[in-house]
């Protein structure tokens, strides 16, 4: 069993294509102004293991038992990967995540 003190903070990748930026928009004006959160640059392509468009949000574990609810309830339909920071890249991204909506397949080499 691994501790949870492992767990340096968390990031969600919020996926979205053309026709749903404008969504993940609303999401991310949401999270900023609801929750201390780092937000990162839009990538309007895949980048890294990403198999689509995305922007990251880093978050501390306190704020993931209010922000990870939040995201349930308004990610208007977009994707949502969720993961640990540990150190352990390939397995925060794979075996310690959690999908809100379809669970893309992650270019997980890349990780590696």
């Amino acid at each position: 069993m691994q501790d949870t003190t492992k767990i340096i903070d968390f990031h969600a990748h919020i996926y979205f294509d053309p026709a749903s930026r404008d969504a993940a928009a609303r999401i991310r004006e949401g999270l900023s102004t609801r929750f201390e959160v780092q937000l990162g640059r839009w990538h309007d392509r895949p980048i890294g293991p990403h198999p689509k468009a995305m922007y990251q949000v880093a978050f501390s574990p306190e704020q993931f038992g209010k922000l990870v609810p939040w995201l349930m309830l308004n990610r208007e339909g977009l994707d949502i990967l969720v993961h640990p920071e540990t150190g352990d890249d390939v397995g925060d991204h794979t075996d310690r995540s959690l999908w809100l909506g379809e669970k893309l397949e992650l270019n997980v080499e890349f990780l590696r």
